[in-house]
């Protein structure tokens, strides 16, 4: 059990966490529609983006369970590779955050009024995006989804908490539409958080790299 938690679970949280935190368009309309109807619609589109989140890991669990077994023999270099991805997709945060720190970008919808249909369009935005798949795909394969012999247990609690994680900082962005308004996603507070997140995936690449 203790395996389970600081192998699967809170690994789940810290990607979880890392993919979520930054403030990027989908964010921004997140807390704008929340601001221009009310907290329970923002809690559906908090929930749908939370969904695809969850799904994406699943997927890549799915998938890295199968592959696992064929790249045993080449873990190490992976687990390199994996490193230099996060790396990469960190630097490219960080970039971004960097280049757009003086615009705002929040685009401005006024079709979402019902949670029902918040929810399946923040489902269906997040879901066209490749980034999440990509970036749990290179944790799985990296072996940050479970012990090996946790058999489906490890599996699913990073799944668990990777949804958790989202579910929870995604709330937060709807709170933040209903009591911050624009603050948050001003350019200040989108540069602090993609530098956070940018942060946080770099020691996610530091750990595999002193792991191996």
């Amino acid at each position: 059990m203790n395996e389970i938690l600081t192998d699967a679970f809170l690994p789940g949280l810290w990607a979880g966490y890392a993919l979520a935190v930054p403030v990027g368009a989908l964010a921004v309309l997140l807390v704008s529609v929340t601001a221009r109807t009310s907290f329970r619609v923002g809690a559906f589109a908090a929930l749908g983006v939370a969904t695809a989140d969850g799904l994406y890991a699943l997927a890549a669990v799915a998938g890295g369970a199968a592959l696992s077994r064929a790249v045993a023999p080449v873990a190490g270099p992976l687990r390199v590779l994996a490193a230099v991805l996060l790396l990469g997709m960190a630097l490219r945060t960080a970039v971004r955050a960097l280049r757009n720190r003086r615009t705002h970008n929040g685009p401005e919808r006024d079709v979402l009024q019902r949670p029902a249909r918040a929810y399946l369009a923040f489902l269906g935005l997040t879901l066209v995006n490749p980034w999440a798949v990509l970036y749990f795909s290179a944790l799985v394969l990296a072996g940050g989804a479970g012990t090996p012999g946790s058999g489906v247990a490890g599996p699913a609690a990073f799944v668990t908490a990777v949804t958790l994680a989202s579910v929870s900082w995604q709330l937060c962005l709807a709170a933040g539409g209903t009591v911050l308004g624009r603050a948050l996603t001003g350019p200040r507070g989108r540069l602090v958080t993609s530098l956070l997140s940018a942060a946080v995936i770099s020691a996610l690449a530091t750990g595999l790299l002193l792991r191996g």
